[in-house]
């Protein structure tokens, strides 16, 4: 008797086909690992240097990068290595705070307006417009210097207030095409609930735009935090960030270079690799997405 054995072939779940598409995405890929090293560095770097960045070297004030401070000092002589790792840690806080809490915010706002329509609709709209009329940048520099007693949490707060209408517009059109789908009527007619129709059907099926917008939000929150910060509003002393930081390093950009470029650098660094992820997620959850091969000739 021959006995047969039937090989079981399982599917393959959609996490793993993205990841596979993702890693096959050279740029997205180096852009992930330079944002592992950026971690890595803001959050080990302390560790790592015997100066903390609110310590003073009375010694060595202006020095240039050396054995005992390995990027130099700034004008009263702080080591910039320790300030840079601290401000490049409280950046990178502060943009994933702002992007989380946006994003939250962006899904549940734009979910309810377009799966109740009606009134809900036309209030929860009526607020998103009226907050992208308001100029964010002003009331934020107006607000900020008068919650300093909250820390930079209100800072971030104040940041994700005004960073999500754009992506609630996004999932409310894209709820609203989605309520008249078979599975969400199924749902509907099974006596299924709103808030959990929204919850476990509506927000699972635009979850990879939500996953992209988080991405991108990142390096926009961050590039807020450092414009702020560079102006007096964001972060205030004696913590830095990467923008007080480049605030104070501008007028020695050209004598005393390393009090500038690092941080510089490395918010130029840091925002490129979002970037790269970003446009690598994009291509990874799209599923009509294909790598199209390249013509013969092309761009000659």
């Amino acid at each position: 008797m021959t006995t047969i054995t039937a090989a079981v072939v399982r599917p393959v779940g959609r996490g793993s086909v993205v990841l596979r598409r993702f890693l096959r995405n050279r740029g997205a890929l180096a852009g992930a690992v330079v944002l592992v090293l950026l971690f890595l560095l803001a959050f080990v770097g302390p560790y790592v240097t015997p100066w903390s960045y609110s310590h003073i070297d009375y010694t060595a004030l202006r020095s240039g990068p050396s054995a005992e401070h390995w990027w130099g000092t700034n004008r009263i002589g702080q080591d910039v290595f320790a300030q840079t790792v601290r401000g490049l840690q409280k950046s990178l806080l502060i943009g994933l705070l702002v992007a989380v809490f946006s994003t939250g915010l962006a899904s549940l706002v734009g979910a309810c307006a377009g799966y109740f329509g009606g009134w809900a609709d036309r209030a929860l709209m009526f607020f998103v417009d009226l907050l992208l009329v308001f100029p964010s940048f002003l009331i934020i520099a107006i607000i900020s210097p008068r919650l300093r007693s909250g820390g930079w949490f209100a800072f971030v707060g104040l940041l994700a207030v005004f960073g999500w209408m754009i992506t609630a517009r996004v999932v409310r059109s894209m709820t609203l095409s989605l309520k008249e789908r078979e599975f969400v009527r199924a749902a509907r007619f099974m006596g299924v609930g709103p808030f959990r129709i929204i919850w476990r059907h509506v927000l699972p099926n635009v979850a990879s735009f939500l996953i992209i917008d988080a991405t991108i939000a990142v390096g926009g929150a961050v590039m807020s935090e450092t414009a702020l910060s560079y102006f007096g509003f964001g972060v205030q002393a004696p913590d830095v960030s990467l923008g007080t930081l480049i605030a104070s390093g501008t007028g020695a950009a050209v004598t005393y270079p390393w009090m500038f470029f690092y941080a510089a650098g490395l918010l130029v660094v840091f925002v490129l690799a979002v970037n790269l992820v970003g446009d690598g997620l994009r291509d990874a959850l799209d599923p009509t997405a294909r790598s199209r091969p390249r013509k013969k000739g092309a761009g000659r």
